[in-house]
């Protein structure tokens, strides 16, 4: 009895955190898609702040769940607890398979939507003026070619003034390195950040699907000895 109310209570507790973190993701992913200073060209290129929204949501309702059937020893919620943690358990499971070894694809994907955005002259003022913000910030020029996406005149942003990183264009230095070098890595830094927030979510539910599958199967025995 006391192993059960033990394990009922850390799992409550446990469960509270869990719908914390999701209080906090989502509250996150949505300040982040109605903020009006994201990068377009950033944005692009990372993470879908949709799938974060989704990914808060769920994890709020689950846990919501867990700590009602924790603390009421709900067998119903224990086991759609357990079932929604298996099935995101999985799904994690597999997008850090696909993300680990379709890493090609991914570059082969973004680089064909960066030339669909050539010739740059042609773009919208905001994209022009998004990509002239990471030209100043990371001294590159252009996207995929180097100034020659700008055509002429070239930019301002792109103007070098570090020899070893400069060549001459249209009678102007600048910078010789197109921004989609800077780009891979900028994808590849937050793919990192996002498999290890994976990681770790998924070592909690293991946690969390242990302790909830423990409690439903000690209120089976003690409603059947009971019976």
């Amino acid at each position: 009895m006391a192993v059960n109310r033990c394990i009922k209570f850390f799992l409550f507790f446990f469960n509270l955190l869990f719908w914390i973190s999701g209080c906090i993701i989502l509250g996150a992913s949505i300040y982040l898609k109605v903020s009006k200073d994201g990068n377009k060209i950033t944005n692009m290129a990372a993470p879908s702040t949709d799938l974060l929204i989704a990914t808060g949501a769920i994890i709020m309702v689950l846990g919501f769940l867990g700590c009602c059937g924790a603390i009421k020893e709900n067998r119903c919620m224990l086991i759609l607890f357990f079932t929604g943690l298996l099935l995101i358990f999985i799904l994690l499971l597999a997008a850090g398979i696909l993300g680990a070894v379709a890493e090609d694809k991914s570059k082969e994907w973004m680089k064909g939507e960066l030339e669909k955005k050539l010739p740059l002259a042609n773009q919208t003022e905001d994209v022009k003026s998004n990509l002239q913000a990471l030209e100043v910030e990371w001294k590159c020029c252009g996207l995929i070619n180097g100034p020659e996406d700008w055509g002429s005149p070239v930019p301002s942003s792109c103007n070098c003034k570090e020899t070893a990183m400069c060549k001459e264009f249209d009678g102007t230095q600048v910078y010789k390195t197109p921004c989609a070098e800077f780009l891979t890595s900028f994808v590849k830094r937050n793919l990192t950040v996002v498999l290890g927030v994976a990681f770790a979510m998924a070592i909690l539910m293991l946690f969390g699907m242990s302790f909830s599958m423990t409690l439903y199967c000690q209120i089976s025995k003690r409603e059947t000895s009971t019976a």
